[in-house]
């Protein structure tokens, strides 16, 4: 016979855990749930010859356990300890986004975290009798915090980004709604690294590269989309005409952003027709 014991006060955990050994499809298998002086002990006694089975069963059950109620606990003890600076509300948005990077299955980084609690947990069960489950999540499953702990550092510094972009993204609006427009109309050819601007008479206009003038500077590197950007807040326009030649990116979402209802999108005018036919061109020649 194989026995053994699973200590916790939890109450969710208890029914979790005395609901999933319930649905064990094992034969030979019997289980109690006895509340003792310092813990509720749930007991399981296996008297069946495949041992193996038994303990892979038993060690999914509690790993499931573990992810399902220590995860966001050991997310939260990490930001309090590392980020204490950061507000209710953003150490909310930081789990969250936590838990849904944890979550993604084709994130390689963390795909092993499951197999890593399962196996300590197999290796703990087949050689002891009895598991403390808090304290075996606190001091037996390393490997795994440091896991958790490497998913909160992404995490935090993917709030930190998006939170500085939003602040960017307000800065331009004040400062575009503060000035007076210096021209009623731009059409934006938008072929990414090689776009066009053109006055209201289909002109070419001259892309600032003032970078020493510039309203915004990229803190990556002067893309020609910094330039762009750059030029359209100097001029400020009543409306800009994007002309989508390639598709909608992080760039032209951006725009929408800052100007708002100035930004009117086209697909297939004169001037889309004409300028795709040239990038096509110049692509073949490449």
């Amino acid at each position: 016979m194989k026995s053994f014991c699973i200590k916790t006060n939890n109450n969710k955990i208890i029914e979790y855990l005395l609901k999933n050994i319930s649905e064990l499809n094992i034969e030979d298998v019997y289980y109690s749930s006895n509340k003792f002086k310092i813990y509720n002990n749930i007991i399981i006694h296996y008297l069946g010859k495949d041992s193996t089975l038994f303990y892979n069963k038993l060690s999914n059950i509690i790993t499931n356990c573990i992810i399902n109620f220590y995860e966001e606990k050991i997310i939260n003890h990490i930001l309090n300890y590392n980020y204490f600076y950061f507000d209710f509300y953003e150490k909310c948005q930081i789990t969250k986004e936590c838990v849904q990077l944890l979550d993604i299955k084709e994130t390689s980084d963390f795909t092993y975290r499951k197999e890593c609690i399962l196996n300590n947990v197999f290796e703990y069960i087949m050689e002891h009798n009895s598991m403390i489950l808090s304290g075996f999540v606190n001091f037996r499953l390393q490997n795994y915090i440091k896991c958790i702990d490497s998913a909160v550092d992404i995490a935090v510094n993917k709030f930190i980004l998006e939170k500085e972009y939003k602040e960017f993204i307000e800065l331009l609006k004040l400062y575009i709604k503060s000035k007076e427009p210096n021209i009623s109309s731009i059409h934006l050819i938008y072929m990414n690294e090689d776009s066009i601007l053109l006055d209201e008479n289909k002109n070419i206009l001259a892309i600032s590269q003032d970078v020493f003038n510039a309203k915004y500077l990229s803190d990556i590197s002067f893309s020609s989309n910094d330039y762009i950007l750059n030029t359209l807040l100097d001029l400020i326009p009543k409306e800009i005409n994007i002309h989508l030649i390639q598709e909608d990116d992080e760039f032209i979402k951006t725009l929408k952003l800052i100007f708002e209802n100035r930004i009117h999108i086209c697909n297939d005018c004169d001037i889309c027709k004409t300028y795709r036919l040239i990038n096509k061109e110049i692509s073949s020649r490449t």
